[in-house]
């Protein structure tokens, strides 16, 4: 559209903002943040011991072995080439993220990497270990006592201080690119292919913004496989309530004891039509589920993978019942040593109100009888 003046002078305007200093800085940024995947090689696909008799091989993504600990790697990897390629990441200038904790340890670190301020909005609840590790990363943490408030305060800082609110919940599933280029679900897929089951029957994630459950669904659709995708919700969540009831609006009032998953609100980087099924998993069965994992494997695991657990767990003794053979791959998605004090501590859970027991006499029946207890 011309303006007043192109329409009375006819005279070009030209107005270029090319900034050299900036743009090297760019390049040395983005540079350093694919570095950092080309140095990493891919995360493990451990097993979970079933009986051979089943037929059924159950998988964990064990996405615990990134340089900072957690599958938010992958996340803040791509939010920082999102946020560098858009131009609203600059010298200088903070990165400011809502966090419960594990993607704010992840974009800590490469906040350091490219060697700009980090601050993290989170909950005074996370947990003392999460805290840790963003201050070890330079990291800086600013509580709230609501967690709903986490992303207006977010957008508050970022105007005060300059700096780029990255919002997680709104740009993960845009960041990733689903198709492919080494993305979760297509590492999966690859890591597969020799097994006797290289096509899974079901794929199950948990949901914090949405982004890997909506980068998993779109890769098997665009793919073409036949595998289904299941996100498995923790109580105080709004996910599971907002896909069974097609209601973008519904909220929670109340933050979620399994840090890093559930949601006061339907995030926008949730993708309900892209997804099959979905689990309302009591927390008390995450904790129980992960303890289990521990007497599986002897490894410890964060709160989330034991939703994801349970959930897969329901799904195997499914495929028992019904006598279908198969692979079911969930995620291990961070290390249970952030979550000593929580997770693993019975005064804990005694203070919370969580009986385990049911849940734990629950997953041993089953890996006995391959029945599901009513």
């Amino acid at each position: 559209m011309s303006t007043p003046q192109q329409t009375r002078t006819g005279v070009t305007l030209d107005v270029d903002h090319s900034d050299a200093a900036y743009r090297a800085w760019l390049k040395e940024a983005v540079r350093r943040v694919q570095a950092d995947a080309n140095r990493s090689a891919d995360t493990h696909l451990l097993q979970f011991p079933l009986p051979e008799r089943w037929g059924i091989d159950l998988y964990l993504k064990d996405e615990s072995t990134h340089p900072t600990g957690s599958l938010k790697h992958r996340l803040a990897r791509s939010l920082f080439l999102y946020g560098l390629c858009n131009g609203w990441i600059r010298p200088d200038r903070p990165v400011i993220e809502a966090s419960s904790g594990s993607t704010a340890v992840s974009e800590a670190y490469f906040a350091k990497l490219i060697g700009v301020p980090f601050i993290a909005v989170m909950p005074r609840t996370t947990s003392a270990e999460k805290i840790r590790l963003i201050e070890f990363h330079s990291g800086r943490c600013h509580f709230v006592d609501d967690p709903r408030t986490m992303y207006q305060e977010s957008a508050r800082l970022a105007a005060e201080t300059g700096g780029h609110y990255m919002d997680q919940f709104t740009y993960a599933e845009r960041a990733t690119d689903w198709r492919g280029n080494n993305n979760i679900a297509e590492s999966i897929f690859r890591q597969l292919r020799l097994e006797r089951f290289p096509e899974p029957a079901w794929i199950v994630a948990t949901a914090g913004t949405g982004g890997t459950s909506a980068t998993l669904a779109r890769y098997v659709h665009y793919m073409q496989y036949d595998t289904r995708v299941c996100v498995a919700d923790p109580e105080n969540s709004c996910f599971f309530e907002g896909w069974t009831t097609g209601d973008p609006d519904v909220t929670c009032d109340c933050g979620s004891r399994i840090e890093g998953i559930g949601r006061p609100r339907m995030e926008p980087s949730f993708v309900p039509g892209a997804i099959d099924r979905m689990m309302k998993v009591p927390d008390a069965a995450s904790v129980a589920a992960v303890r289990a994992l521990e007497r599986a494997i002897g490894r410890k695991a964060g709160g989330s993978t034991g939703t994801g657990l349970w959930s897969a767990l329901k799904i195997v003794a499914e495929m028992v019942t019904e006598g279908r053979q198969g692979s079911v791959v969930t995620l291990l998605c961070d290390p249970g040593d952030r979550y000593l004090d929580k997770y693993y501590s019975d005064a804990w859970l005694a203070a919370q109100g969580l009986d385990i027991e049911p849940y734990t006499a629950a997953i041993d029946s089953l890996l006995k009888t391959g029945v599901w207890p009513g």
